[in-house]
């Protein structure tokens, strides 16, 4: 079985929850007993979420000798200059001593229509926010997050959008479904 979640906002990837946490676990959206998530996002991060009973599926979309990739809609503060996209797309970034491996990135224009974050993103008056699309192929701990503010544009907004060719569309926050054959094909392509 595989399943995508539309994770929202203050969920954990995780159905147990941690001992003086705010946030709100997988628990609470029953979904089938014996599945687990391939993958995870931060609590603070929204979107796509797949689940699976099926023992091996995680290396075979999260091990980045496979490039399996993966797309985040981001909004940073300011506006990202052609040389800040050439240097994220680049694998420029250090992380953990580590270079990331190179990925695509550029703005996202127009802005995508989603609904406002439930609580909203901070804004600053006299600083601009723009979406950026960031397509990556490996999943390093929060690495979205800390190659937009290793370049100087912090994350206020970071949703999950798509996984190999299988897109979240029509799926509401907090809501999971069985995925299609089809659709099941589309996140292995």
């Amino acid at each position: 079985m595989l399943l995508v979640f539309n994770k929202p906002y203050g969920v954990l990837s995780q159905f147990t929850p941690e001992p003086g946490s705010k946030w709100r676990t997988l628990a609470d959206y029953k979904l089938p007993r014996g599945v687990y998530a391939l993958g995870r996002l931060d609590a603070d991060s929204e979107g796509l979420l797949l689940f699976s009973d099926e023992p091996g599926l995680n290396s075979k979309l999260l091990d980045p000798r496979y490039g399996h990739r993966r797309e985040y809609w981001v909004q940073v503060e300011g506006r990202p200059s052609p040389e800040t996209l050439k240097r994220l797309s680049a694998g420029a970034v250090q992380l953990d001593s580590e270079p990331t491996r190179p990925c695509r990135a550029y703005l996202l224009d127009p802005a995508p229509t989603i609904p406002p974050r439930v609580p909203p993103i901070r804004v600053r008056k006299t600083v601009p926010d723009t979406w950026i699309t960031l397509e990556l192929t490996e999943g390093k701990n929060r690495q979205v997050r800390r190659m937009t503010a290793s370049v100087g544009h912090p994350t206020l907004r970071l949703i999950r959008v798509r996984t190999g060719e299988f897109k979240l569309e029509g799926l509401a926050p907090g809501k999971w479904r069985e995925l299609t054959s089809s659709e099941r094909s589309a996140v292995f392509a």
